[in-house]
């Protein structure tokens, strides 16, 4: 599986960012594509999380009700996006995708509605967002 994150930018408080993550190589078998953050001096977080067999979402509590994450599926790759609204300075980060989730993984996933790092094996190169 291969990932490329596109759509960053910079954009002033309250304003929108789509972000796309083009997977390659990928199938459904591979159960989850993801978005993360990382800010300086933080940790990497999950951001939001698709289903891509069954189209659940999950998102952390920091974007819910403002991110928005969807799939469109063709026959060679699935791209995921980010669609980011009501943006504030805390959401400034480097965002990766990150696909595959172990069936394991992926069943206490929907389960739970948590997921994290360890859940994912691929990982792209992050496209950053900064807002001021």
């Amino acid at each position: 599986v291969q990932l490329v994150e596109s759509g960053g930018d910079s954009v002033q408080t309250g304003g929108s960012l789509r972000l796309s993550c083009v997977a390659s190589g990928y199938t459904d078998a591979s159960n989850c594509i993801a978005w993360f953050r990382q800010a300086p001096g933080q940790a990497r977080e999950g951001v939001a999380l698709i289903y891509t067999g069954g189209g659940s979402t999950f998102y952390s509590d920091s974007v819910k009700g403002r991110f928005t994450i969807s799939q469109e599926k063709d026959k060679n790759k699935n791209t995921v996006s980010l669609q980011m609204s009501s943006l504030h300075p805390n959401d400034t980060g480097l965002y990766y995708c990150a696909a595959e989730c172990p069936i394991g993984n992926m069943v206490r996933i929907l389960g739970s509605g948590t997921w994290g790092p360890a859940d994912v094996r691929y990982w792209g190169q992050g496209t950053q967002v900064t807002v001021s």
